[in-house]
Protein backbone atom coordinates (compact mmCIF):
# COMPACT_ATOMS: atom_id res chain seq x y z
CA UNK A 1 0.00 0.00 0.00
CA UNK A 2 1.24 3.20 -0.74
CA UNK A 3 1.86 5.48 2.10
CA UNK A 4 0.18 8.60 2.32
CA UNK A 5 1.31 10.15 5.34
CA UNK A 6 3.56 12.31 3.85
CA UNK A 7 1.01 13.66 1.47
CA UNK A 8 -1.25 14.56 4.05
CA UNK A 9 0.63 16.09 6.28
CA UNK A 10 1.97 18.09 3.43
CA UNK A 11 -1.75 18.71 2.05
CA UNK A 12 -2.60 20.47 5.70
CA UNK A 13 0.79 22.29 5.81
CA UNK A 14 -0.45 23.80 2.91
CA UNK A 15 -3.41 24.49 3.89
CA UNK A 16 -2.41 26.25 6.85
CA UNK A 17 -0.21 28.45 4.90
CA UNK A 18 -3.08 29.28 2.85
CA UNK A 19 -5.09 30.77 5.78
CA UNK A 20 -4.18 34.46 5.28
CA UNK A 21 -4.66 36.68 8.22
CA UNK A 22 -6.30 39.99 8.12
CA UNK A 23 -6.20 43.14 10.03
CA UNK A 24 -9.02 45.32 10.87
CA UNK A 25 -10.01 48.98 9.71
CA UNK A 26 -7.44 51.09 9.24
CA UNK A 27 -9.80 53.65 11.57
CA UNK A 28 -9.54 51.64 14.30
CA UNK A 29 -6.27 53.09 15.96
CA UNK A 30 -7.83 56.81 16.68
CA UNK A 31 -10.59 54.78 18.74
CA UNK A 32 -7.97 52.12 20.50
CA UNK A 33 -6.04 55.17 21.23
CA UNK A 34 -8.33 56.76 23.97
CA UNK A 35 -7.10 53.90 25.97
CA UNK A 36 -4.28 55.68 27.63
CA UNK A 37 -6.93 58.79 27.75
CA UNK A 38 -9.61 56.65 29.65
CA UNK A 39 -7.55 55.55 32.26
CA UNK A 40 -5.86 58.90 33.33
CA UNK A 41 -9.54 59.89 33.40
CA UNK A 42 -10.70 57.26 35.18
CA UNK A 43 -7.84 58.26 38.12
CA UNK A 44 -9.19 61.66 37.98
CA UNK A 45 -13.05 60.88 38.95
CA UNK A 46 -11.51 58.38 41.29
CA UNK A 47 -10.02 61.09 42.95
CA UNK A 48 -11.04 64.75 42.44
CA UNK A 49 -9.20 66.63 45.33
CA UNK A 50 -6.35 64.81 44.60
CA UNK A 51 -6.63 65.46 40.92
CA UNK A 52 -7.20 69.23 41.48
CA UNK A 53 -4.19 69.80 43.96
CA UNK A 54 -1.67 68.46 41.26
CA UNK A 55 -3.22 70.62 38.57
CA UNK A 56 -3.27 73.82 40.88
CA UNK A 57 0.86 72.57 40.92
CA UNK A 58 1.53 72.55 37.08
CA UNK A 59 2.05 75.70 35.19
CA UNK A 60 0.71 76.00 31.61
CA UNK A 61 4.55 75.16 30.07
CA UNK A 62 4.58 71.85 32.03
CA UNK A 63 0.28 71.51 30.75
CA UNK A 64 1.56 71.79 27.14
CA UNK A 65 4.39 69.30 27.29
CA UNK A 66 2.20 67.17 28.99
CA UNK A 67 -0.48 67.11 26.15
CA UNK A 68 2.57 67.13 23.89
CA UNK A 69 3.70 63.60 25.12
CA UNK A 70 -0.02 62.36 25.70
CA UNK A 71 -0.68 62.70 22.79
CA UNK A 72 1.50 60.76 20.31
CA UNK A 73 1.75 58.16 22.94
CA UNK A 74 -1.80 57.92 23.21
CA UNK A 75 -1.48 57.32 19.17
CA UNK A 76 1.33 55.53 19.37
CA UNK A 77 -0.76 52.97 21.88
CA UNK A 78 -3.50 52.88 19.49
CA UNK A 79 -1.50 52.15 16.20
CA UNK A 80 0.65 49.12 17.93
CA UNK A 81 -3.05 47.54 19.36
CA UNK A 82 -4.34 48.10 15.93
CA UNK A 83 -0.88 46.35 14.38
CA UNK A 84 -0.76 43.63 16.78
CA UNK A 85 -4.57 42.81 16.00
CA UNK A 86 -5.32 40.08 13.74
CA UNK A 87 -8.03 37.75 12.34
CA UNK A 88 -8.33 35.22 10.26
CA UNK A 89 -10.68 32.04 9.23
CA UNK A 90 -9.41 28.49 8.89
CA UNK A 91 -11.45 25.41 7.57
CA UNK A 92 -12.63 24.60 11.30
CA UNK A 93 -12.88 28.16 13.11
CA UNK A 94 -12.61 31.63 13.24
CA UNK A 95 -9.28 32.99 14.90
CA UNK A 96 -8.65 35.86 16.51
CA UNK A 97 -5.20 37.33 17.82
CA UNK A 98 -4.64 40.23 19.95
CA UNK A 99 -3.09 42.16 22.78
CA UNK A 100 0.07 44.58 22.64
CA UNK A 101 1.87 43.11 25.72
CA UNK A 102 -0.14 40.47 26.55
CA UNK A 103 -1.18 38.26 23.87
CA UNK A 104 -4.61 36.66 23.55
CA UNK A 105 -5.69 34.18 20.80
CA UNK A 106 -9.73 33.07 20.68
CA UNK A 107 -10.17 30.24 18.89
CA UNK A 108 -13.91 30.02 17.97
CA UNK A 109 -15.00 26.67 16.43
CA UNK A 110 -17.31 27.94 13.19
CA UNK A 111 -20.04 25.08 14.34
CA UNK A 112 -20.56 26.79 17.67
CA UNK A 113 -21.21 29.92 15.90
CA UNK A 114 -25.19 31.21 16.94
CA UNK A 115 -25.29 34.59 15.94
CA UNK A 116 -23.31 36.17 14.02
CA UNK A 117 -24.40 40.42 14.67
CA UNK A 118 -23.37 43.78 13.06
CA UNK A 119 -23.83 46.85 15.27
CA UNK A 120 -22.90 50.81 13.71
CA UNK A 121 -22.54 53.12 16.51
CA UNK A 122 -23.21 56.93 15.38
CA UNK A 123 -19.11 57.90 15.01
CA UNK A 124 -19.08 54.38 13.21
CA UNK A 125 -21.66 54.87 10.49
CA UNK A 126 -20.51 58.53 9.55
CA UNK A 127 -16.74 56.71 9.54
CA UNK A 128 -17.98 53.85 7.49
CA UNK A 129 -17.27 50.98 9.12
CA UNK A 130 -19.10 48.93 11.56
CA UNK A 131 -18.21 46.57 14.64
CA UNK A 132 -18.90 42.31 14.46
CA UNK A 133 -20.05 40.64 17.28
CA UNK A 134 -19.90 36.78 17.43
CA UNK A 135 -21.94 34.91 19.71
CA UNK A 136 -21.11 31.17 20.56
CA UNK A 137 -22.47 28.11 22.23
CA UNK A 138 -21.60 28.10 25.98
CA UNK A 139 -20.12 31.63 26.04
CA UNK A 140 -21.12 33.95 28.17
CA UNK A 141 -19.20 37.10 26.35
CA UNK A 142 -19.13 37.94 23.05
CA UNK A 143 -15.91 38.04 20.74
CA UNK A 144 -15.98 41.15 18.91
CA UNK A 145 -13.81 42.86 15.60
CA UNK A 146 -14.45 46.47 15.74
CA UNK A 147 -13.96 48.03 13.35
CA UNK A 148 -14.36 46.55 10.08
CA UNK A 149 -15.79 47.92 6.71
CA UNK A 150 -19.23 48.05 6.37
CA UNK A 151 -18.88 45.66 3.32
CA UNK A 152 -16.26 43.90 4.57
CA UNK A 153 -18.13 43.08 8.04
CA UNK A 154 -21.27 42.09 6.17
CA UNK A 155 -19.46 39.58 3.96
CA UNK A 156 -17.34 38.37 6.91
CA UNK A 157 -20.93 38.15 8.83
CA UNK A 158 -22.57 36.19 5.78
CA UNK A 159 -19.09 33.56 5.05
CA UNK A 160 -19.65 32.82 9.28
CA UNK A 161 -22.92 31.91 9.05
CA UNK A 162 -22.90 30.29 6.04
CA UNK A 163 -19.88 28.39 7.21
CA UNK A 164 -21.89 27.58 10.67
CA UNK A 165 -24.72 26.25 8.31
CA UNK A 166 -22.24 23.67 7.19
CA UNK A 167 -20.85 25.22 3.79
CA UNK A 168 -17.60 24.22 2.03
CA UNK A 169 -14.93 26.68 2.11
CA UNK A 170 -14.62 27.08 -1.29
CA UNK A 171 -18.53 28.22 -1.85
CA UNK A 172 -19.26 29.68 1.76
CA UNK A 173 -17.95 32.91 0.23
CA UNK A 174 -19.98 32.74 -2.89
CA UNK A 175 -23.38 32.19 -0.55
CA UNK A 176 -23.57 35.72 0.15
CA UNK A 177 -25.99 37.57 2.86
CA UNK A 178 -29.17 35.44 2.73
CA UNK A 179 -31.99 37.35 1.70
CA UNK A 180 -34.88 38.21 3.94
CA UNK A 181 -38.73 39.11 4.18
CA UNK A 182 -39.57 41.86 6.46
CA UNK A 183 -42.34 40.35 8.94
CA UNK A 184 -42.92 43.76 11.07
CA UNK A 185 -41.79 47.33 11.39
CA UNK A 186 -42.52 49.57 14.35
CA UNK A 187 -43.67 52.78 13.50
CA UNK A 188 -41.87 55.68 15.90
CA UNK A 189 -45.19 57.04 16.80
CA UNK A 190 -46.40 54.12 18.29
CA UNK A 191 -43.19 53.35 19.79
CA UNK A 192 -43.32 57.23 21.47
CA UNK A 193 -47.22 56.29 22.18
CA UNK A 194 -45.93 53.45 23.92
CA UNK A 195 -43.44 54.87 26.15
CA UNK A 196 -45.94 57.80 26.87
CA UNK A 197 -48.19 54.72 28.44
CA UNK A 198 -45.72 52.63 30.34
CA UNK A 199 -45.97 52.91 34.13
CA UNK A 200 -42.60 53.23 34.54
CA UNK A 201 -42.78 56.84 32.80
CA UNK A 202 -45.08 57.87 34.87
CA UNK A 203 -43.77 56.70 37.87
CA UNK A 204 -40.70 58.41 37.59
CA UNK A 205 -42.50 61.33 36.50
CA UNK A 206 -44.86 61.81 39.73
CA UNK A 207 -41.49 60.94 41.89
CA UNK A 208 -39.76 63.68 40.14
CA UNK A 209 -42.86 66.23 41.26
CA UNK A 210 -43.87 64.60 44.41
CA UNK A 211 -40.20 64.80 46.11
CA UNK A 212 -39.20 68.21 45.35
CA UNK A 213 -42.99 69.09 46.79
CA UNK A 214 -42.09 67.69 49.69
CA UNK A 215 -38.88 69.28 50.29
CA UNK A 216 -40.18 73.01 49.17
CA UNK A 217 -42.84 72.61 51.82
CA UNK A 218 -39.96 71.09 54.59
CA UNK A 219 -36.99 73.12 53.77
CA UNK A 220 -38.22 76.51 52.12
CA UNK A 221 -34.72 76.07 50.65
CA UNK A 222 -34.43 76.85 46.36
CA UNK A 223 -31.21 75.08 46.07
CA UNK A 224 -32.25 72.08 47.70
CA UNK A 225 -35.19 71.10 45.40
CA UNK A 226 -33.30 72.35 42.26
CA UNK A 227 -30.32 69.87 43.35
CA UNK A 228 -33.12 67.08 43.76
CA UNK A 229 -35.76 68.09 40.88
CA UNK A 230 -33.09 68.42 37.77
CA UNK A 231 -31.68 64.87 38.45
CA UNK A 232 -35.26 63.48 39.03
CA UNK A 233 -36.51 64.94 35.42
CA UNK A 234 -33.52 64.34 33.90
CA UNK A 235 -33.66 60.63 34.92
CA UNK A 236 -37.11 59.91 33.80
CA UNK A 237 -36.98 61.31 31.07
CA UNK A 238 -33.41 59.58 30.26
CA UNK A 239 -35.10 56.61 30.59
CA UNK A 240 -37.67 56.58 27.83
CA UNK A 241 -35.77 58.92 25.57
CA UNK A 242 -33.17 55.99 25.66
CA UNK A 243 -35.63 53.21 24.94
CA UNK A 244 -36.75 56.04 21.86
CA UNK A 245 -33.17 55.47 20.58
CA UNK A 246 -32.11 52.40 20.89
CA UNK A 247 -35.93 51.07 19.33
CA UNK A 248 -36.32 53.43 16.90
CA UNK A 249 -37.61 52.04 13.33
CA UNK A 250 -37.30 48.52 15.10
CA UNK A 251 -37.64 45.96 11.88
CA UNK A 252 -38.02 42.20 12.45
CA UNK A 253 -37.39 40.53 8.79
CA UNK A 254 -37.55 36.31 8.97
CA UNK A 255 -34.41 34.67 6.62
CA UNK A 256 -32.88 30.99 6.66
CA UNK A 257 -30.39 32.24 9.14
CA UNK A 258 -33.09 33.33 11.41
CA UNK A 259 -35.11 36.53 12.82
CA UNK A 260 -33.29 39.73 11.78
CA UNK A 261 -33.39 42.55 14.23
CA UNK A 262 -32.23 45.78 12.93
CA UNK A 263 -32.83 48.87 15.35
CA UNK A 264 -31.57 52.00 16.75
CA UNK A 265 -31.68 56.15 15.95
CA UNK A 266 -28.18 56.91 16.63
CA UNK A 267 -26.32 53.50 16.80
CA UNK A 268 -28.19 51.19 14.54
CA UNK A 269 -27.51 47.08 15.29
CA UNK A 270 -28.19 44.36 13.22
CA UNK A 271 -29.08 41.05 15.50
CA UNK A 272 -29.55 37.88 14.48
CA UNK A 273 -32.24 35.62 16.80
CA UNK A 274 -30.48 32.59 16.24
CA UNK A 275 -33.08 29.50 15.48
CA UNK A 276 -33.59 26.86 17.68
CA UNK A 277 -32.03 28.30 20.60
CA UNK A 278 -34.90 30.41 22.25
CA UNK A 279 -36.17 29.05 25.31
CA UNK A 280 -39.13 31.35 26.45
CA UNK A 281 -41.36 34.04 24.69
CA UNK A 282 -42.78 36.44 26.94
CA UNK A 283 -45.49 38.55 26.25
CA UNK A 284 -46.12 41.78 28.63
CA UNK A 285 -49.10 44.11 28.84
CA UNK A 286 -48.65 47.14 30.83
CA UNK A 287 -52.16 48.36 31.72
CA UNK A 288 -52.80 51.38 29.46
CA UNK A 289 -52.18 49.13 26.81
CA UNK A 290 -54.78 46.99 26.95
CA UNK A 291 -57.19 49.19 25.67
CA UNK A 292 -55.16 49.54 22.26
CA UNK A 293 -54.97 45.66 22.15
CA UNK A 294 -50.67 46.14 22.54
CA UNK A 295 -47.92 43.91 23.78
CA UNK A 296 -44.14 43.31 23.85
CA UNK A 297 -42.97 40.41 22.88
CA UNK A 298 -39.80 39.67 25.24
CA UNK A 299 -37.08 36.56 24.56
CA UNK A 300 -34.89 34.34 26.61
CA UNK A 301 -32.06 33.17 24.42
CA UNK A 302 -29.56 30.25 25.30
CA UNK A 303 -26.12 32.16 25.35
CA UNK A 304 -27.15 35.56 23.75
CA UNK A 305 -28.19 39.09 24.95
CA UNK A 306 -31.02 39.05 22.76
CA UNK A 307 -34.12 39.97 25.10
CA UNK A 308 -36.62 41.58 22.63
CA UNK A 309 -38.06 40.84 19.61
CA UNK A 310 -41.23 43.06 19.41
CA UNK A 311 -40.82 46.35 21.18
CA UNK A 312 -44.58 47.03 20.62
CA UNK A 313 -47.51 45.55 18.37
CA UNK A 314 -50.82 44.63 18.43
CA UNK A 315 -51.72 41.15 19.75
CA UNK A 316 -52.02 39.20 16.44
CA UNK A 317 -49.78 40.67 14.70
CA UNK A 318 -47.10 39.94 17.28
CA UNK A 319 -48.44 36.34 17.93
CA UNK A 320 -47.34 35.89 13.78
CA UNK A 321 -44.18 36.33 14.49
CA UNK A 322 -43.80 34.64 17.74
CA UNK A 323 -45.16 31.96 15.07
CA UNK A 324 -42.04 32.49 13.08
CA UNK A 325 -39.87 31.68 16.39
CA UNK A 326 -41.27 28.75 17.63
CA UNK A 327 -42.90 26.90 14.71
CA UNK A 328 -46.14 24.84 15.17
CA UNK A 329 -46.38 27.10 18.60
CA UNK A 330 -50.01 29.05 19.49
CA UNK A 331 -50.91 31.65 22.23
CA UNK A 332 -53.21 29.71 24.96
CA UNK A 333 -56.70 31.55 24.86
CA UNK A 334 -57.91 29.96 28.08
CA UNK A 335 -55.96 29.62 30.88
CA UNK A 336 -57.10 28.29 34.43
CA UNK A 337 -56.61 30.05 37.81
CA UNK A 338 -55.79 28.71 40.83
CA UNK A 339 -58.00 27.71 43.65
CA UNK A 340 -59.60 30.10 45.77
CA UNK A 341 -58.31 29.36 49.04
CA UNK A 342 -54.32 30.31 47.47
CA UNK A 343 -55.87 33.66 48.30
CA UNK A 344 -54.59 33.15 52.21
CA UNK A 345 -50.84 32.63 51.22
CA UNK A 346 -51.44 35.61 47.99
CA UNK A 347 -54.09 38.12 48.63
CA UNK A 348 -55.65 39.64 45.22
CA UNK A 349 -52.64 38.99 43.37
CA UNK A 350 -53.36 35.57 43.53
CA UNK A 351 -55.93 36.58 40.86
CA UNK A 352 -53.21 37.11 38.31
CA UNK A 353 -51.45 33.64 38.55
CA UNK A 354 -52.69 31.80 35.21
CA UNK A 355 -51.66 28.16 34.02
CA UNK A 356 -52.10 26.54 30.59
CA UNK A 357 -50.21 23.60 29.12
CA UNK A 358 -50.85 22.60 25.44
CA UNK A 359 -49.25 19.90 23.19
CA UNK A 360 -46.09 22.25 22.18
CA UNK A 361 -45.93 24.35 25.52
CA UNK A 362 -46.14 25.24 29.48
CA UNK A 363 -47.63 28.51 29.69
CA UNK A 364 -48.03 30.37 32.69
CA UNK A 365 -49.30 34.27 33.53
CA UNK A 366 -48.72 36.70 36.77
CA UNK A 367 -49.59 39.80 37.33
CA UNK A 368 -53.01 42.45 37.55
CA UNK A 369 -51.62 45.26 36.62
CA UNK A 370 -48.70 44.63 34.27
CA UNK A 371 -49.25 41.15 32.62
CA UNK A 372 -47.07 38.82 31.96
CA UNK A 373 -47.30 35.80 29.57
CA UNK A 374 -44.87 32.84 29.42
CA UNK A 375 -44.55 30.04 26.89
CA UNK A 376 -41.72 27.67 26.98
CA UNK A 377 -41.73 24.85 24.70
CA UNK A 378 -41.82 20.92 26.15
CA UNK A 379 -38.32 20.67 24.58
CA UNK A 380 -36.72 23.50 26.15
CA UNK A 381 -37.33 22.61 29.45
CA UNK A 382 -34.04 21.20 31.43
CA UNK A 383 -35.64 19.94 34.47
CA UNK A 384 -39.02 20.74 36.58
CA UNK A 385 -39.38 20.87 40.38
CA UNK A 386 -42.50 21.24 42.75
CA UNK A 387 -41.97 23.51 45.87
CA UNK A 388 -44.02 24.09 48.65
CA UNK A 389 -43.78 25.77 52.06
CA UNK A 390 -45.46 26.00 55.60
CA UNK A 391 -48.13 28.07 54.41
CA UNK A 392 -48.98 26.88 51.41
CA UNK A 393 -49.21 23.21 53.12
CA UNK A 394 -51.23 24.18 54.93
CA UNK A 395 -53.81 25.34 52.06
CA UNK A 396 -52.79 22.40 49.99
CA UNK A 397 -51.14 24.42 46.99
CA UNK A 398 -48.38 24.37 45.45
CA UNK A 399 -45.65 25.77 43.00
CA UNK A 400 -44.33 24.23 39.81
CA UNK A 401 -41.03 25.32 38.86
CA UNK A 402 -39.88 24.79 35.09
CA UNK A 403 -36.09 25.44 34.11
CA UNK A 404 -34.86 26.32 31.01
CA UNK A 405 -31.84 26.36 28.81
CA UNK A 406 -30.91 29.93 29.16
CA UNK A 407 -30.48 30.04 33.02
CA UNK A 408 -34.06 31.24 33.94
CA UNK A 409 -37.30 29.80 35.60
CA UNK A 410 -40.87 29.85 34.56
CA UNK A 411 -43.08 29.68 37.53
CA UNK A 412 -46.77 27.80 37.88
CA UNK A 413 -47.57 29.53 41.18
CA UNK A 414 -50.15 28.58 43.84
CA UNK A 415 -51.85 25.46 42.03
CA UNK A 416 -53.55 22.53 44.00
CA UNK A 417 -51.05 20.43 45.71
CA UNK A 418 -52.53 17.29 44.13
CA UNK A 419 -52.47 19.16 40.66
CA UNK A 420 -49.44 19.96 40.85
CA UNK A 421 -47.79 17.02 41.68
CA UNK A 422 -49.72 15.20 38.75
CA UNK A 423 -48.35 18.11 37.09
CA UNK A 424 -45.07 17.71 38.15
CA UNK A 425 -44.71 14.23 36.57
CA UNK A 426 -46.69 14.56 32.85
CA UNK A 427 -44.25 17.83 32.15
CA UNK A 428 -41.24 15.66 32.78
CA UNK A 429 -42.75 13.18 30.30
CA UNK A 430 -43.80 15.94 27.81
CA UNK A 431 -40.10 17.79 28.10
CA UNK A 432 -38.63 13.89 27.02
CA UNK A 433 -40.83 13.59 24.28
CA UNK A 434 -40.41 16.99 23.18
CA UNK A 435 -36.40 16.90 23.25
CA UNK A 436 -36.89 13.84 20.86
CA UNK A 437 -39.66 15.11 18.59
CA UNK A 438 -37.77 18.35 17.93
CA UNK A 439 -36.30 19.51 15.13
CA UNK A 440 -32.32 19.92 14.64
CA UNK A 441 -31.02 22.99 15.52
CA UNK A 442 -29.59 24.12 12.24
CA UNK A 443 -28.22 27.26 10.55
CA UNK A 444 -30.35 28.11 6.75
CA UNK A 445 -32.76 25.29 7.22
CA UNK A 446 -36.15 26.19 5.58
CA UNK A 447 -39.03 26.57 7.75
Amino acid sequence: MPDTTGTAGFEGAERRAAVIERRLHPVTPFRRAWAPIAVLAGWAVHDPDGTQQQLARLTTTVLLLGLAVLVPVAGLYGFLSWWCTHFAVTDTELRIRTGLLFRRTAHIRLERIQAVDVSRPLLARMAGVAKLRIDVVGADDKDELAFLGEQEARALRAELLARAAGFAPETAREVGEAPAYELLRVPPRALALSLVLTGATWGSLCAALVAPTVLWLTTHNLWTVLATALPLFGAAGASSAGRFVGEFDWKVSESPDGLRIDHGLLDRTHETVPPGRVQTVRFVEPLLWRRLGWVRVELDVAGSANSVLVPVAPRPIAESVVARVLHGVTVPEELSRPPRRAGWCVPVWWRGHRLAVTDTVFATRHGLLRRSLSLVPHAKVQSVRLSQGPWQRLWRVADVHVDTGAGKTVTARLRDAQEAARLLHAQAERSRTGRRDARPDRWMTSG
